[in-house]
C-alpha cells in the first residue's frame, strides 16, 4: 500500500481490550496508530467491516502439512505454500511447520524447504518445530518406535548448526535428554517443548529449571497426573511460567479436561491445531476419520484450523471469546518471545489482522 489506510469494524480487540468507533491505522507492513475514528484525518483511505470483529491474526507453533501434501513426505517449498494457505484460510498469519520423529534426512530437507520459501519472500513461516525423535518410547502416541532415541552431542550439533535460524522449537522428554543436550539446544535460542515424556514430576520439574519453557499438546503422550506421581500433567500446573499447548478438537482433549487446565493455567495456555494431511506415502499415513486423522488405528492429528479452534474454545470449552482469542494469537507469540510484534494490534507491530463476523467465522485476513 502507498499510503496509509484505515479498518474500522463494529469492535476492535487489541489482545488487550475492546475497542468500539475506533479505528486501524496501518502504513506498509506496520500498525501506525489506533485511534478514534472521528480523528482520522481527511483524505485517507477507509476499508470498513461493519457488523464484524477485527481480532489480532492467529498464530499456529504445530501443523505438519495440509491440502495432501504432508511436510515430512513432500519436504519442499510448494508444501509450506499450500501449508501457509491453509492456516490463512483459517484466519492463522503465522505458524510453524513441524515434522515427527523422522529420519536425518527429513529434518535436513524441510530447513532446506524453509530456507528456499524466506529466499522467494514467502511470509508467515515463522521457522521449523521438531518434534522428537529424543522422546519417550512409552509415549510415542503415533511416533514411529524404531527412530526414537536419547541423542549424542555431535547428532544434536550437527541438526543444530545446519538449521540454525531456522529451527525454532524442538519438542524433546526431559528424561531422554540430559542437561548438556538441553543447555545446548538453548544456546542456539531455540525454545524447548516437554512432550511425548513418560517423565515423572521430579524430572519434568528439573527440565522446567533447566530452561524447558513449553510443553507438547497438554494430557496427549505424556505422564498423567497421578495424586502419588503427579507427572509431566501435574508438573506443568503446578509451575509459575511454563506454558503449554492443547489440541481444542473434542478428540485429543475433552473438553472438561480442557475447562480445569485453563482454570489452573490461565494466561499458560495456549491453542495449537496439531491438523495433518491425508496422505499414503512415508512413516505417517495418515488417514481421515470422522473428523481427526488416525494413522495405523492410533489417533495421529487434528482436522482443525486455527478459527475452528477458536469457536471450540468459546462453544465447547466455555472460555470467554477475550481469553479465547489470547491463546490463539498473543500466548503464542509469547511462547515464541515475539509478544512485542505479533499476537496484538497496537502501534509499532507487524499488520496481522483477522476479520471475523459475528458467529466468529473468518471473513477475511489482512496481512
Amino acid at each position: 500500500m502507498d499510503k496509509p489506510t484505515a479498518f474500522l469494524a463494529d469492535r476492535i480487540f487489541t489482545g488487550e481490550q475492546w475497542l468500539e468507533d475506533h479505528a486501524v491505522v496501518i502504513d506498509k507492513n506496520r500498525i501506525i496508530d489506533v485511534c478514534p475514528s472521528s480523528v482520522l484525518p481527511s483524505g485517507i483511505s477507509v476499508t470498513r467491516f461493519d457488523n464484524n470483529l477485527i481480532v489480532p491474526a492467529f498464530i499456529d507453533l504445530q501443523i505438519y502439512g495440509a491440502y495432501e501434501k504432508l511436510l515430512a513426505v513432500y519436504p519442499e517449498t510448494d508444501s509450506l505454500y499450500k501449508l501457509i494457505g491453509y492456516c490463512q484460510k483459517g484466519g492463522a498469519a503465522y505458524c510453524l511447520p513441524t515434522v515427527a520423529t523422522n529420519k536425518p534426512e527429513v529434518f535436513y530437507k524441510s530447513i532446506n524447504a524453509i530456507r528456499n520459501y524466506w529466499e522467494k519472500n514467502g511470509n508467515g513461516i515463522l521457522g521449523l518445530h521438531i518434534e522428537g525423535p529424543w522422546i519417550s518410547k512409552e509415549k510415542r502416541g503415533a511416533h514411529i518406535e524404531s527412530l526414537i532415541h536419547s541423542p549424542g552431542t555431535k547428532e544434536v550439533e550437527e541438526l543444530l548448526n545446519y538449521g540454525k535460524d531456522v529451527i525454532k522449537m524442538i519438542t524433546l522428554a526431559p528424561e531422554v535428554c540430559n542437561r548438556e543436550i538441553i543447555e545446548l539446544i538453548l544456546s542456539y535460542n531455540i525454545i524447548i517443548s516437554a512432550g511425548h515424556s513418560n517423565s515423572n514430576y521430579k524430572e519434568a520439574t528439573q527440565g522446567f529449571e533447566r530452561g524447558i519453557t513449553a510443553v507438547t499438546h497438554l494430557y496427549n503422550a505424556m505422564s498423567g497426573l497421578h495424586h502419588r506421581e503427579p507427572g509431566l500433567v501435574g508438573a506443568t500446573f503446578d509451575h509459575s511460567s511454563v506454558m503449554a499447548s492443547i489440541i481444542p478438537d473434542g478428540h485429543h482433549v475433552n473438553y472438561a479436561a480442557l475447562r480445569i487446565a485453563k482454570k489452573i493455567m490461565g494466561e499458560r495456555l495456549f491453542a495449537i491445531t496439531d491438523a495433518v494431511t491425508g496422505t499414503n506415502k512415508g512413516y505417517y499415513q495418515h488417514q481421515l476419520t470422522g473428523d481427526k486423522y488416525e494413522a495405523a488405528g492410533i489417533l495421529s492429528g487434528s482436522a482443525l484450523t486455527m478459527n475452528k479452534a477458536l469457536q471450540n474454545l468459546v462453544k465447547h470449552g466455555c472460555i470467554e471469546l477475550t481469553e479465547a482469542l489470547r491463546m490463539c494469537s498473543l500466548y503464542p507469540a509469547k511462547v515464541l518471545k515475539m509478544e512485542n510484534e505479533l499476537g496484538k494490534i497496537e502501534k509499532g507491530y507487524k499488520v496481522s489482522m483477522t476479520i471475523l463476523n459475528k458467529t466468529l467465522e473468518v471473513i477475511k485476513l489482512i496481512v
